[in-house]
């Protein structure tokens, strides 16, 4: 089936049609929710909220290849309301983690330079837990552009538009949940797993 006779279909409301999207799309989406939500249930929740918005959306599905952002746009649309819809509890404050500054300006904290390559460390399984661990410590409004430019690829202005900011806001809170999740990850990454 191709991408055309996909929108065809879902726009016609064809129920085959529709069990292909979510048997094709579904794992995927479920992927994205989790990493946005850290929750199995509210994840799978999430996954059925945003195909029954794709459902009652279907006769504005695109008729091209972008029927996949399409799809990706209601799964994150669907994990941020589901993240505002929690009760809200405190979060620790962003600069916690931040680097620490002397009055000279220098670094308090060194870090020592990485043994090896970021995309080498990355590949073992347990520096990618610590840092999936560490991106779900970071307060929710870092951790949403983090998951949005970094794991979802993203552009600013694509994340400013889901998370309702403006592309400088994205720009600096990317920025700062970087230097938080460096800090979280330092100790690991040195050679020195705490």
């Amino acid at each position: 089936m191709t991408v055309t006779e996909l929108s065809e279909g879902l726009r016609a409301g064809d129920t085959r049609t529709i069990e292909r999207l979510v048997r094709t799309h579904g794992g995927p989406l479920l992927s994205v929710a989790r990493r946005m939500l850290n929750d199995e249930q509210d994840a799978r929740d999430t996954v059925r909220e945003a195909f029954l918005n794709v459902f009652r959306s279907r006769a504005s599905a695109p008729a091209d290849a972008a029927i996949s952002e399409w799809l990706h746009d209601f799964i994150l649309k669907a994990a941020l309301a589901k993240l505002a819809s929690r009760p809200r509890t405190p979060e620790q404050a962003i600069e916690d983690y931040m680097p620490r500054f002397l009055p000279g300006g220098l670094y308090a904290d060194t870090f020592e330079p990485w043994p090896d390559p970021v995309d080498v460390a990355l590949a073992r399984p347990d520096t990618a837990q610590r840092v999936r661990e560490a991106i779900e410590t970071l307060p929710e409004t870092y951790r949403a552009v983090v998951i949005l430019r970094d794991c979802e690829g993203l552009s600013r202005d694509e994340t400013a538009k889901i998370v309702n900011t403006t592309p400088a806001a994205v720009k600096i809170r990317l920025h700062r949940g970087r230097m938080a999740l460096r800090t979280l990850i330092a100790h690991h990454l040195d050679g020195n797993p705490s």
